[in-house]
């Protein structure tokens, strides 16, 4: 069996219903492109992956990475990944862009290698651990949050960029100690470590699952620092790519929970290195994936059902409908749960009338909006990566209380 074709589709998806971003009032929080990928054989067999990380340009990696692949044996998964990782060191760090490509075309062979064998993804990557996979989704608001729970969620990220500590304390009290509670701080450029570690301990008495990206992920010293002065578990990594990326947040103990995104850690070949290291040091895996599409999902469920340090699975509830209308089979969700399919290989296609009725409009946006509550009000226009907080005792009120 040979690889004879390597096409891409992109789209544009239209926004969830409510995330952290829009709740702040972040201009263009809907803006996201779902890219797709598929790779044909001379056998008839084709494989489905999706790529993220910034769609728009993975697509010319993707392509780029084509004329290395095609005439190769798509059964030979590990050689190929190999085969496109080197390709691309000569270009300097692979990064999330080299990263999402190489993660929709693996993701394809798992997909062909699946339907090859007439077995389930979960099944080649060593068998079914669980028949559900647990989710959560996100909610702002205490209303938004008991609509989740009444149709059956018992696990909801909050957080946000504005007044994350309020959101907690609010849900805590609303929802009771039956659910749990996440909180995403989504790292620079709002928090110094200082800052970090004073949220933190404020947060500790709300118990959350997990508090995610307190600082900026590539500060190792500062993720250290908030580490060894909370109790409350850390989570971080989606904006790492591959084994690499997660390596030092694992080993370094820096995260209870790793966080590989679903279309750009590198495909499943590399989600599974990830999930195995991090078994080593007992940390949990809770893939990152609420804004990726459908098929990066598909891939996250079947790689959950199979390692046995699966946490949980980020997903929006309440998300664009069209995302039901891209695949041939949606997902079955009951009571905040996942169920495992069973159909060979990931067990779904897109459907390209619909990929292509949504053409790709744009996607790069300015990360804050003004008065998103970010920045030092007044500040807003530099844009930094990083500024140490001030007004601290507005942002920190609850705790003056």
């Amino acid at each position: 069996m040979k690889i004879t074709e390597i096409r891409s589709f992109l789209m544009q998806a239209g926004a969830p219903t409510e995330t952290a971003w829009s709740a702040a009032g972040m201009s263009g929080a809907g803006a996201r492109n779902w890219l797709f990928v598929k790779v044909y054989t001379d056998a008839g067999v084709t494989g489905l992956g999706e790529c993220s990380g910034w769609p728009r340009v993975v697509e010319t990696a993707v392509n780029d990475l084509a004329h290395v692949l095609i005439g190769q044996d798509p059964r030979d998964i590990e050689r190929l990944w190999q085969r496109m990782h080197t390709t691309m060191m000569g270009h300097g760090q692979t990064g999330v862009v080299g990263h999402g490509a190489m993660t929709g075309i693996d993701m394809a062979l798992w997909d062909i290698k699946g339907k090859v064998l007439d077995t389930p993804v979960w099944n080649l990557l060593g068998g079914k651990m669980r028949e559900r996979v647990r989710a959560y989704s996100h909610a702002s608001t205490v209303a938004s949050a008991q609509s989740l729970v009444e149709r059956g969620y018992t696990a909801i990220k909050t957080g946000g960029i504005a007044n994350p500590l309020d959101k907690l304390a609010d849900l805590r009290a609303a929802l009771g100690d039956e659910i749990d509670l996440m909180v995403d701080l989504h790292g620079p450029p709002w928090l110094s470590a200082p800052d970090a570690i004073a949220l933190c301990r404020e947060m500790e008495q709300f118990h959350p699952l997990f508090v995610e990206e307190p600082v900026a992920p590539e500060a190792a010293a500062a993720f250290r620092r908030v580490r060894d002065a909370t109790s409350v578990p850390l989570a971080a990594g989606e904006r790492q790519a591959g084994l690499f990326g997660a390596r030092s947040l694992i080993e370094d103990g820096l995260v209870d929970v790793i966080q590989p995104d679903t279309g750009r850690a590198g495909g499943l070949t590399q989600l599974r290195k990830i999930a195995a290291l991090a078994e080593a040091h007992f940390v949990s895996v809770a893939p990152h994936g609420g804004t990726l599409g459908p098929v990066a999902e598909y891939a996250a469920v079947h790689f959950l059902a199979a390692i046995p340090n699966a946490l949980i699975l980020e997903r929006f509830e309440d998300d664009w409908p069209g995302k039901h209308a891209v695949l041939t089979h949606a997902l079955e969700c009951r009571d905040g749960h996942i169920v495992v399919p069973d159909r060979p290989g990931l067990g779904i296609d897109i459907i390209e009338e619909f990929v292509a009725a949504h053409p790709s409009q744009r996607n790069c946006r300015l990360a804050i909006s003004d008065g998103a509550g970010a920045y030092t009000p007044g500040t807003e226009e530099e844009a930094v990566y990083f500024q140490p907080r001030q007004g601290r005792h507005h942002y920190f009120k609850r705790s003056t209380k």
